[in-house]
């Protein structure tokens, strides 16, 4: 048995027990220490610290964009986007939720194409509309068809160059990229692309998509969501990034193919209804308010002006297209009374005239909007900038298309008509407008006119105050977009029913819903051979289309 020690020891005794006992304490002491920092890092790093983001949950980007908020005591993981999530909730921060991070690309991905704008065309001198921001050189206002300010020639192929500059003016750019809502990716797509269409082989058209991947992909603002929170735009219709094979001889290059670019998402003026990694964007119009009273004056103006033409069209025939429905357009206008037409053909056409243009827009209640080359055209957006209501007989040309600017429900500013009524059952399209009330033609004039601020580019040098145009609603859809995708990742949810050849439907649904079945528009959209156009022509055809209508304009 172990006797405890008596009051009777020594002091050189009772001295080295104490420094005995005090380093023994003191050795435990640091054990300890040490075992707890090493248990809090363990924790930190292998549970907490674990970014990494099952694939299973990323396919959530395609699924509908709904309000959901993240449950803090379900979160079990700490993902490397949580800093930017929680800015949500900062309502003392303005730009809380809403901050992007523009990556600082080489200048050949950009600016370096502007140096060369000689070369961006085939046939067109793009140096004078990339002037000006993009928007183009300015228009006078001669006719007294304008205002007096904020009218450009501007090219419909141009978005490229005015988004990337009207994202130097977003309030809420940050050099911070943990904190960002979503991530820019400034690459002229669109002008890339246009130098390289005609002439060059696959390596060519294919060689700055790849490398701008390649420079993306090592970017640590890459690995936080394997690219899923980046986006970009091109100012191109879709079919021009979707090359379907390696051979010399088919269409465009293979952006939107890429297996990284097909985690981000693209802006382009025309999307595909099948896929679900491109977003359609209004194509830009004349008219660019540096100014709220700018667009006020306008939509004012619009609202009084006498329309003493029932209907009117500005295109030109397709007679290489059997299923075109242009040539019966121009036949009806031509034998009402209550009709105008323009007509847009090679040579010497007032279609190339923005004055003679709006001005036929503004005298005219119903302006007809077939499909152009592809789904879209440009003229759609000029239309509706002069008041007026938009006639569309595809649901590709814009209601599948531009669902972030415009009403789900299209017959709040739109009349629908089916091409085949035109094609096969020949209705008089002024027979159909005439049945329309004029309260209701009043009231769809309006919504017309309201939704003027939205589809316009406003000058990318300035910004506007209290309104919203066509770049902030694209910014915010896409914010919306990544946020959501994050909510659900924290949160677990996932969407394995997810269809991508139905994204045009998933589009459609109404807050809340998730699933999608038949419907009405199933008939326009029956999937082809080629899995990328619909049935008029392969997407190839319809790009090339698209590239024979540019050559047009400017002979």
């Amino acid at each position: 048995m172990r006797r405890r020690p008596t009051a009777n020891l020594i002091p050189e005794q009772m001295e080295k027990s104490m420094v005995r006992s005090h380093g023994t304490r003191l050795c435990f002491l640091v054990s300890l220490s040490a075992m707890f920092w090493f248990l809090l890092f363990y924790f930190h790093f292998s549970i907490l610290g674990n970014g990494t983001i099952d694939e299973s949950s990323l396919r959530l980007e395609t699924s509908p964009l709904q309000s959901v908020s993240v449950e803090p005591n379900k979160v079990s993981k700490s993902y490397p986007f949580m800093r930017a999530l929680r800015t949500v909730d900062n309502k003392s921060d303005p730009c809380g939720g809403r901050y992007i991070y523009v990556h600082d690309l080489p200048p050949k991905f950009n600016e370096e194409m502007l140096k060369e704008c000689k070369s961006l065309s085939l046939w067109t001198n793009m140096c004078k509309f990339t002037s000006n921001a993009g928007l183009g050189p300015p228009l006078e206002n001669v006719e007294g068809v304008f205002s007096n300010t904020g009218w450009y020639a501007t090219n419909q192929f141009a978005v490229d160059v005015i988004f990337s500059n009207r994202m130097k003016q977003y309030e809420c750019v940050t050099q911070d990229s943990s904190i960002a809502a979503a991530v820019f990716v400034p690459f002229y797509a669109g002008l890339d692309i246009s130098r390289y269409l005609w002439g060059y082989n696959i390596s060519v058209r294919d060689a700055a998509s790849v490398e701008l991947v390649d420079w993306l992909v090592k970017r640590p603002e890459w690995s936080v969501m394997g690219g899923k929170d980046h986006f970009l735009v091109a100012g191109r219709i879709t079919w021009d990034f979707r090359r379907l094979s390696e051979f010399n001889s088919d269409w465009g290059n293979k952006l939107l193919f890429l297996p990284e670019a097909r985690n981000m998402s693209m802006l382009v003026v025309e999307s595909s209804p099948w896929n679900a990694n491109d977003f359609a964007v209004p194509y830009p119009t004349y008219f660019h308010p540096a100014k709220d009273s700018e667009v006020f004056t306008w939509q004012d103006r619009m609202m009084k002006l006498e329309r003493p033409w029932l209907f009117s069209f500005a295109g030109a025939p397709r007679p290489d297209n059997p299923k075109s429905i242009r040539g019966q357009l121009i036949e009806q206008c031509k034998s009402s009374k209550v009709g105008k037409l323009l007509e847009c053909d090679f040579g010497e056409s007032k279609c190339h005239s923005p004055s003679s243009i709006m001005q036929m827009f503004q005298s005219s209640l119903f302006c007809l909007q077939p499909q152009g080359d592809s789904y879209t055209r440009r003229s759609a957006f000029d239309s509706m900038l002069a008041g007026c209501i938009p006639v569309f007989f595809h649901p590709g040309s814009a209601y599948t298309q531009y669902t972030w600017h415009l009403p789900r429900n299209y017959s709040r500013y739109s009349v629908f008509i089916p091409e085949d009524d035109i094609r096969k059952k020949n209705i008089s399209i002024e027979t159909r407008l005439s049945q329309i009330s004029a309260e209701e033609v009043k009231r769809m004039r309006e919504e017309v006119i309201s939704l003027i601020p939205g589809l316009i580019y406003a000058d990318p040098r300035s910004r506007l105050e209290t309104l919203k145009d066509a770049f902030d609603v694209s910014v915010q859809a896409i914010i919306d977009k990544v946020t959501k995708l994050r909510k659900d990742i924290v949160a677990g949810r996932t969407d394995d029913n997810f269809v991508e050849e139905n994204s045009w439907k998933y589009e459609l649904l109404e807050e809340g819903q998730r699933e999608v079945g038949a419907h009405e528009w199933d008939p326009f959209f029956s999937k082809p051979k080629d899995a990328n156009a619909d049935t008029s022509g392969s997407s190839a055809e319809v790009a090339k289309k698209s590239w024979k209508n540019e050559q047009r304009d400017q002979n």
